[in-house]
């Protein structure tokens, strides 16, 4: 056999399969299996695309035009509504009163939340029951509470003045909602008080998948309650309270219809935040274009805050 034709036998060879391996597939193979995925996740993507994406650009392009009260796009404005924005006099006392109001009810719910999941979490009779009334308020439409509470608080006839003038806690009835910063702080409480049941149940969540066998050897050790729930418990619960602290912050900041049922962001832009204050903006100013702004400015402020608690938290530690 010639040269040649050995060197074209050694070359077949190689590239045949080798006995007991599977041919290696052909490219058109490979694309299908890399597209595959896509028949399960393309949906997802596409509502995700269709309910996050698209509602996120079409605000972006909105904070960029000047539309009339109508409705109808009158032309570029550029980063003109951004700097109108934030040259406006209450656009900073707004956002930094949304800054309290979040770190105030975020601190407070998750702190309570974590009392609350412990006594959700013993064994008592009744606890069912208990657990069933925790559920009430995040039942409830929040709009319908904070109306509920704003009549509680009314000057004339509501039933925190009658109760404190009963008790001898009053000398004379108090328009609580009147002072910006009374009402804050009852707002705040309102915002609590609807947030402590999703916090409670994810912390209930977490607590029950603590191992009993962890707190039978910290017994063992001799360690007592406190220490107990500081070196075992509390940290077993941080993916828990992560959780709860992102869906809080989310929900707190974007929160609407307390402050709007009970004070409408009065007097004036006193108890206003970044939410109602956008929703001026539009329906009372006009200015769509910087409402969309103030929109704009509101989801990076989430994105910030979001972001600077991950770091704070140092989550990646927790998916290792």
């Amino acid at each position: 056999m010639s040269e040649a034709g050995t060197q074209g036998a050694e070359a077949a060879a190689a590239s045949a399969p080798r006995p007991g391996t599977a041919p290696r597939p052909g490219p058109a193979r490979r694309l299908g299996r890399a597209l595959a995925p896509l028949l399960w996740l393309g949906p997802s993507i596409a509502l995700i695309g269709l309910v996050v994406l698209w509602p996120v650009v079409e605000m972006v392009r909105t904070s960029l035009l000047r539309i009339s009260s109508s409705g109808a796009t009158l032309g570029s404005a550029g980063a003109g509504k951004y700097t109108d924005l934030f040259a406006d006099e209450d656009f900073w006392p707004v956002v930094l009163r949304t800054l309290g109001w979040v770190a105030g009810v975020v601190v407070v719910t998750v702190l309570l939340s974590l009392a609350l999941g412990q006594l959700l979490n013993a064994r008592f009779p009744g606890r069912r029951v208990v657990r069933w009334a925790v559920i009430v308020p995040w039942a409830a439409s929040v709009l319908m509470t904070s109306l509920i509470w704003r009549w509680m608080l009314d000057n004339d006839s509501g039933l925190v003045n009658r109760v404190l003038l009963d008790l001898g806690v009053l000398d004379e009835p108090v328009n609580w909602l009147a002072h910006p910063t009374q009402a804050m702080l009852w707002m705040m409480w309102v915002a609590v008080f609807v947030s402590l049941p999703f916090t409670s149940f994810v912390i209930l969540a977490g607590l029950q998948t603590v191992p009993g066998e962890v707190y039978e050897a910290a017994r063992v050790d001799g360690a007592g309650t406190l220490r107990t729930y500081f070196t075992i418990t509390l940290p077993l619960l941080r993916p828990a309270v992560l959780i709860a602290s992102i869906i809080n912050i989310i929900n707190v900041f974007n929160s609407f219809p307390i402050i709007w049922a009970m004070t409408g962001g009065g007097p004036g832009h006193a108890t206003d935040t970044t939410t109602t204050f956008m929703y001026k903006l539009a329906f009372a100013d006009q200015d769509v274009g910087m409402s969309a702004a103030m929109a704009v400015v509101n989801f990076a402020l989430i994105l910030v805050l979001v972001l600077l608690y991950l770091r704070a938290s140092r989550w990646r530690e927790e998916t290792r």
